[in-house]
């Protein structure tokens, strides 16, 4: 009696003992918001083996072990660490091949505390599928003798049970697992067989229950109270955070440095410099393709054939040749901006009029920025030109390329200076 009683007692205070923590975890879980974060009811199903190994009388025995045994429970978790566990049981006690024949049948209903030895021990920490609980507890027992002789009497009996059931967890839903409880007897008036009165003292009966089974959680959280640890849980709400904040640190990057960010720019390639809408579009009244503050500035460049040929005979050749004629770029980017594609409808023309005439593309780059990057920089936005011109339908043999890096002719800090200075220029031959 006293291998079983002693760890039921020893149970019975560690539950006791841990009421004041668990009183002091619904406090916090009320201040946190944490009771809501997972499911407290389950229903357990299970079957399996069972050895009795006392009252008999002499020659009767069972196997050892043998099956008959099943169980069905409802578990309630105070929090993820304590609970409550109502079980029904149901046995089949028959005799083995070397016994005298008989048949009994068992009935139980135990009411247990239940110890959720992962998060008391934190296993958690390096484990979050294998699980391992404890219960004990007391109720109430029958049991009917059928054979050799059916016998019109319910020997009723009280029961203590104390077990461990380690778990391996399926998913949120529903978890596996395996129990070996031990259950003793008090009052048991007739041995297994039926055939005499138990002379046994202290625990008249005892059997051992080997059992598999599934739990099946029970409400609308994504975790069950065996599973739900409080330091993982502040893990992963700060894995939520740092991903929220990286999203919003993504979402505030200003690519085109116009003060608008990205998520709320809807033109993210601005030309550095220019005032921009609340949308991050180019100002640009006249609808011309030419954001308003550098129109201006490129009036004095980019000048019409009419104007100087009636200001000083000037030709075409000439324009093109002394840089008049160019193509501009973005920040950082070799696609010319829309408005310089009447620069090169200009080289196309004189080209295709003149069809013995050769042009060099060259390219440039502003002083921002590495000089080896700028060098190469200017080597595509000259490419870029070369290859338009190419599908345009001038000849390869009579165009050539290449990039002369950064053009330090304009004052570095102003940014309508250096959009002038990102381009390609044009030589003919």
């Amino acid at each position: 009696m006293k291998k079983l009683v002693l760890p039921f007692l020893v149970l019975t205070s560690y539950l006791l003992t841990a009421q004041e923590e668990i009183s002091i975890q619904e406090e916090t879980s009320i201040e946190v918001g944490s009771e809501n974060n997972y499911d407290k009811w389950s229903i357990e199903i299970s079957g399996g083996m069972h050895k009795p190994s006392r009252p008999f009388a002499n020659g009767y025995a069972t196997s050892t072990p043998s099956f008959g045994q099943a169980g069905l429970g409802v578990r309630y978790m105070f929090n993820n660490k304590f609970g409550l566990r109502l079980g029904l049981g149901y046995g089949s006690v028959e005799n083995d091949d070397n016994s005298l024949p008989f048949k009994s049948t068992y009935y139980r209903s135990t009411l247990e505390g239940v110890i959720n030895l992962t998060n008391v021990l934190n296993f958690q920490d390096w484990t979050n599928t294998f699980g391992l609980l404890v219960h004990g507890g007391a109720g109430y027992s029958f049991a009917n003798y059928n054979e050799p002789v059916e016998l019109d009497v319910n020997d009723q009996m009280l029961n203590f049970m104390v077990g461990v059931t380690p778990q391996v967890k399926l998913g949120n839903g529903v978890a596996l697992f395996g129990d070996v409880s031990a259950i003793g007897h008090t009052r048991q008036t007739l041995t297994w067989d039926g055939t005499e009165v138990s002379h046994t003292r202290g625990l008249d009966g005892f059997t051992v229950n080997f059992s598999l089974g599934l739990s099946f959680y029970l409400g609308a959280a994504e975790k069950h109270a065996d599973w739900y640890s409080e330091k993982n849980s502040l893990k992963e709400k700060v894995v939520g955070l740092e991903d929220r904040v990286a999203k919003l640190e993504a979402d505030l990057i200003d690519s085109d440095q116009d003060g608008v960010p990205n998520y709320l720019d809807r033109e993210q390639n601005t030309m550095s410099g220019v005032t921009v809408d609340s949308k991050g579009v180019a100002v640009d009244r006249n609808n011309n393709n030419i954001p308003d503050e550098i129109e201006s500035s490129l009036d004095n460049r980019f000048v019409n054939e009419e104007d100087y040929i009636i200001n000083g005979g000037i030709s075409i050749e000439e324009l093109i040749n002394k840089g008049y004629v160019n193509v501009y770029f973005q920040f950082n980017s070799d696609k010319p901006e829309a408005y310089s594609l009447s620069a090169i409808n200009y080289l196309i023309k004189y080209m295709q009029e003149n069809t013995t005439a050769t042009a060099e593309l060259i390219g440039y780059a502003d002083e921002l920025g590495q000089a080896e990057f700028n060098v190469e920089l200017s080597k595509k936005r000259a490419k870029k030109v070369y290859d338009i011109l190419i599908a345009s339908g001038i000849a390869e043999s009579r165009l050539s390329f290449t990039g002369k890096g950064e053009d330090a002719s304009v004052e570095k800090s102003s940014s309508p200076a250096r959009q002038l200075v990102r381009r390609v220029t044009f030589r003919l031959k």
